[in-house]
């Protein structure tokens, strides 16, 4: 099995595209840690994923989750192999969007949510890499809002500025890391039908949009499943010879105009 005896810490492991990956990680052979926000459905998760899994009820926000993620790693599995970092969202209720509306709110709270979240839990997996004198694979979680802009139907510019600041500081730790065989890679997605993406998959002006944009397999909105081949290979062995890349799993949204009338 492709990620036969490793360990994996999930931050945002519950729900979307984390839980996806979660269950695809377990179904590889892997045992997964998984972290969600109080309130979400982690007892839940834990049944499903059944004794290969165990997890915590904690904020990516809060430095200190992350380490105590990998706390339970390596107490209830015995190590600790790899950080998928999916844990972020929208910051249009804080405040975000086009340069001359942001809020200072939507400032903070958008860089906080997506970009500081990722650091605290970087640095926490690559002090655990170092303590243990292992290498290990890192994957954070991206946007194609963060290289390949949507004016008009996706303008947050405080997100886009967030997920541009992942790939940076993916790229630049992949570079002072590697000779450590410590890897950093990216995965980019564009539209996937998570909780976080109701108000564009419920639009049917976006949704045309989509049809031109994200032309694959018919011209849909992405599936959680989609990400899912990606994350596993970027976490085993397969990928040893891979890092500070990103992987645009995007439908084509990257390489593709698009139209805002849903129409070629």
């Amino acid at each position: 099995m492709r990620l036969a005896q490793k360990v994996i810490v999930v931050m945002g492991g519950t729900s979307g595209l984390g839980l996806s990956a979660a269950r695809a990680f377990v179904r590889a052979g892997a045992k997964v840690v998984v972290v969600g926000r109080k309130g979400e459905s982690l007892d839940a998760t834990l049944r499903e994923l059944g004794d290969s899994a165990d997890g915590l009820a904690g904020d990516a926000m809060v430095p200190e989750t992350a380490d105590l993620a990998i706390e339970v790693a390596l107490q209830q599995f015995g190590g600790f192999d790899g950080l998928y970092h999916v844990a972020g969202g929208s910051g249009r209720k804080f405040g975000d969007g086009p340069l001359h509306e942001m809020t200072d709110e939507g400032i903070s709270a958008t860089l906080d949510l997506n970009l500081k979240s990722v650091l605290y839990s970087n640095r926490a997996a690559v002090r655990q890499f170092i303590e243990q004198k292992s290498g290990g694979s890192i994957l954070n979680m991206a946007s194609v809002l963060g290289f390949s802009p949507s004016p008009k139907f996706f303008s947050t510019h405080v997100y886009a500025a967030a997920k541009a600041g992942i790939i940076g500081v993916t790229k630049a730790a992949a570079a002072f890391y590697a000779e450590r065989n410590i890897r950093f890679n990216v995965v980019a997605p564009a539209l996937v039908d998570t909780p976080m993406a109701q108000r564009a998959v419920t639009n049917e002006e976006i949704l045309d949009y989509v049809r031109t944009k994200q032309p694959l397999d018919g011209g849909r909105v992405g599936e959680p499943e989609d990400l899912d081949g990606a994350a596993v290979w970027l976490m085993s062995d397969e990928s040893r010879f891979v890092t500070g890349q990103v992987v645009a799993v995007d439908g084509g949204w990257s390489v593709c105009e698009g139209n805002v009338s849903g129409k070629w």
